[in-house]
């Protein structure tokens, strides 16, 4: 589930556009101006800025180069103003998208769609702050490193990969240790409790995601979906 910063000076624009993407499965920020959506850029990390231009205070391209300072996430112009200077201004101060309202809802998620498809490479995984690249073999937490061991990293690879599928103890094993081990489901059970502290330790909230299938074996589920 992708994470977005929705930046308007009107309310009922920021309260729009998330009634707009929330059932497209993002989980959405509503920052009332500048000052508020730079508070949560410091803080957080997003997949990605819905950025409106015209703001008091502070407008829209300046936010956009204060924002660039702190962080490389994609950025859509999203604006009444559709002058080809204004398109070219925002795409030169690090804007990745410009789109004019009022817009059509597909298109503003195909686009969306379009930039973290580029951003976001096959075998890198990321989930509400929680990291998983499989070619630098890291796990992180808001960027921070989890340590976990190769078996570790394997086994939450798999399950994240494989949202809503359950994993049987035996077919974790013949996955991770291979068809000739010797290896038992209590092992099994000890790495996961393994995997469960380190990255609860790290501030995600590996619980809600990472579920025990009672006599069967563990699955990884999107808590928005789930009700257990």
């Amino acid at each position: 589930m992708s994470k977005v910063l929705i930046v308007d000076d009107e309310k009922r624009m920021l309260d729009l556009i998330a009634l707009y993407l929330r059932p497209q499965h993002y989980t959405c920020t509503k920052a009332l101006g500048a000052k508020e959506a730079l508070s949560y850029i410091e803080k957080e990390t997003y997949d990605l800025v819905l950025l409106d231009i015209m703001m008091p205070e502070m407008d829209g391209w300046e936010l956009c180069q204060e924002i660039r300072k702190l962080s490389d996430v994609p950025i859509i112009m999203v604006t009444a103003r559709e002058e080809k200077e204004d398109v070219i201004k925002g795409l030169k101060l690090g804007a990745d998208d410009y789109i004019t309202k009022p817009f059509n809802e597909d298109e503003l998620i195909a686009r969306m769609e379009a930039l973290l498809r580029r951003r976001t490479p096959s075998n890198v995984i990321e989930i509400d702050g929680l990291t998983w690249d499989e070619s630098k073999f890291e796990l992180t937490y808001k960027k921070q490193p989890i340590k976990l061991t190769p078996k570790e990293f394997t086994m939450i690879g798999y399950l994240i990969k494989h949202p809503e599928q359950v994993f049987e103890r035996e077919k974790l094993i013949d996955l991770i240790w291979g068809f000739e081990s010797a290896t038992g489901g209590r092992t099994v059970d000890s790495h996961v409790r393994n995997i469960r502290d380190k990255v609860r330790q790290a501030g995600f909230p590996i619980d809600d995601y990472f579920k025990t299938v009672w006599g069967v074996g563990y699955k990884w589920v999107n808590p928005m979906n789930s009700k257990q």
